[in-house]
């Protein structure tokens, strides 16, 4: 009985290193198939890449509000989508048309001062004719991304971005896994590209992403803070009593020092009480237990920021200071609720 239980492990483990083998095996096909698209992008695919990120910028400095159309079949068409959304929230006007559907009304979407994206590994991709067709005959600037710039797609588009032939990872090389992968990295390394030519900002982000947890993170201090009376401070030269109880109402474990120009000169903590705890604390200036020069922000801060210097310096809130001014307060359980940390 004990030596059956011994293969039995044995039996186990050998399975559990064949199906680890198994996924390392498809990862370092994965890598092998971007490293391939990394040297051909140093190379003479540079070029075509440099001419695509031409062709789409040119829409929008040429003020002609003209889009950015995806297209492409089975997993081409899954990037594509893919591709499509991650244009649109970084700046770049998109939407995925199916090839399928084009066929039948849907060419309507795409209008002459658009510029079309297709994906085809092989570019061979029948059901792409028609969207190939219409865009020729309307003068459409077509760039087409496949592994063969003599394919179908590749003559008929102004710009080919010709991905390097590699296995795919599917050990019948032929299930779309390194190809898929490859579309995607060269599809997001265009919109990225794009994002950086056009200065699109965190703020620009913002205003297309407002849910979720990106959209909290790129939120600025200002729409987050608590303001007025929410906010504990006291006078300096106040009692450490008046500083307690101050701290106590407000309940974020902390209060501000100001002085008579309400300037904030410095902040007492819940660990300064600890720390000064004796006869007389209560009696003694605020002056006397406060820290000088507490870490503050700036109302228009990103919250992803602010959070940044909180988790750094071990500490839960932080004033929101303007011209030496406090004009709110942030503590990291609000930010905690509103679902940003």
């Amino acid at each position: 009985m004990a030596e059956a239980t011994v293969k039995a492990k044995s039996g186990a483990s050998d399975r559990d290193a064949s199906i680890i083998r198994s996924g390392l095996q498809t990862l370092d096909a994965a890598g092998s198939g971007i490293a391939a698209l990394s040297g051909a992008l140093r190379d003479g695919l540079g070029r075509a890449f440099t001419a695509a990120v031409e062709i789409i910028d040119a829409r929008r400095k040429d003020e002609t509000k003209g889009r950015l159309i995806v297209t492409g079949m089975g997993k081409s068409g899954h990037v594509a989508r893919k591709l499509a959304a991650t244009f649109a929230s970084t700046g770049t006007p998109a939407f995925f048309v199916h090839p399928s559907e084009a066929s039948h009304g849907d060419l309507g979407m795409i209008q002459d001062e658009d510029v079309i994206l297709a994906l085809s590994w092989s570019g061979e991709t029948a059901e792409l004719k028609n969207i190939i067709d219409y865009a020729k005959r309307r003068n459409i600037a077509l760039i087409g991304m496949t592994s063969d710039a003599n394919s179908t797609l590749g003559r008929a588009s102004d710009v080919v971005l010709t991905l390097p032939q590699v296995r795919e990872a599917c050990p019948h090389n032929l299930a779309p896994t390194t190809s898929s992968l490859m579309q995607l990295a060269l599809g997001d390394a265009l919109a990225i590209t794009l994002l950086e030519t056009r200065g699109f900002s965190p703020t620009d982000f913002h205003v297309l992403h407002p849910g979720g947890r990106l959209g909290a993170l790129l939120k600025l201090a200002r729409d987050v803070m608590r303001t007025g009376t929410q906010m504990p401070t006291v006078i300096l030269g106040a009692r450490m009593s008046d500083a307690v109880v101050e701290m106590s109402a407000k309940g974020l474990g902390c209060v501000g020092i100001v002085d008579a120009h309400g300037s904030l000169c410095g902040i007492i903590t819940d660990g300064d009480l600890r720390r000064h705890m004796g006869p007389g604390l209560t009696e003694s200036a605020v002056e006397d237990v406060m820290t000088r020069n507490p870490k503050t922000c700036r109302p228009d801060q990103l919250v992803s920021e602010v959070i940044e210097v909180l988790n750094s310096s071990k500490i839960t809130a932080m004033f929101v200071v303007e011209e030496h001014r406090p004009v709110g307060i942030l503590h990291l359980h609000d930010l905690l609720r509103m679902g940003a940390a």
